[in-house]
């Protein structure tokens, strides 16, 4: 199980500005900046995805993927994290490729790393 995980950004405030849209629908939100230039995203008072531009080099061509209740909350990831900036990466559907019910929804974030949500239950 992993407990935490962190990804390197260019621009601290332009990708937590676009997490803090994207993620909502989630149910996910900032949760701390123990200093400038790092912020902790989660929920119940767990922060668990953190980003920084402390380190080097910018992560790029990672791929991360948020569980989501319903292919609603899909469908809202998808929506918000356009308008906050994000590419489409691929539009929400089923991908039979992973298994029947696999519902997801692609974003690049502004580093260009692919930023899922996903659903695995039948709807």
């Amino acid at each position: 199980m992993i407990d935490h995980l962190g990804i390197n950004v260019s621009d601290y405030q332009r990708s937590r500005d676009f997490y803090t849209r994207a993620l909502a629908p989630l149910g996910l939100s900032l949760m701390m900046e123990p200093m400038p230039g790092i912020g902790g995203f989660g929920s119940e008072g767990k922060p668990w995805f953190w980003i920084s531009d402390q380190r080097q080099p910018t992560t790029e061509n990672v791929h991360v993927a948020f569980t989501a209740p319903d292919r609603a909350t899909v469908d809202a990831f998808h929506a918000v994290a356009l308008e906050a900036g994000g590419i489409d990466n691929g539009p929400p559907r089923v991908r039979e490729l992973y298994h029947p019910t696999y519902y997801g929804a692609y974003v690049l974030d502004p580093d260009g790393n692919n930023v899922e949500a996903v659903c695995h239950r039948p709807d």
